[in-house]
């Protein structure tokens, strides 16, 4: 059973950081694509940054510049480190990762963790 399992989430004042984790287990499967999402209270969940098997990273314009996400040389761990946050960072945050063959992958997610950020 694939499970991804989240850490690091927390309550930090303005200007903090934070740093999440997210491992994968359960597969012996390539896992591709690893990405981080947020969803705030009465908002959507939307992209935070992801990073493929090779590394290339892509970040929301909100966050660039002060998050960088990276992966253990095994590809089943993701990281997300946060800098300087702001109260509007706050939000639950979860991993997601492509697993599976390119023509048959599927998406998993992570149970989410609680970002809090006071100003």
């Amino acid at each position: 059973q694939v499970q991804l399992v989240e850490s690091g989430g927390g309550l930090v004042q303005a200007g903090g950081s934070l740093r999440l984790s997210c491992v994968v287990s359960g597969t012996s499967s390539s896992i591709g694509t690893m990405a981080y999402y947020r969803q705030a209270p009465g908002k959507q969940r939307e992209l935070v940054a992801s990073i493929s098997s090779g590394g290339n990273t892509n970040y929301a314009d909100a966050v660039k510049g002060r998050f960088t996400i990276s992966r253990d040389n095994a590809g089943n761990t993701v990281y997300l480190q946060m800098s300087t946050l702001k109260p509007e960072d706050t939000a639950v945050y979860y991993c997601n990762a492509k697993i599976g063959p390119s023509r048959g992958y599927r998406i998993y997610w992570g149970q989410g963790t609680q970002v809090a950020v006071s100003s």
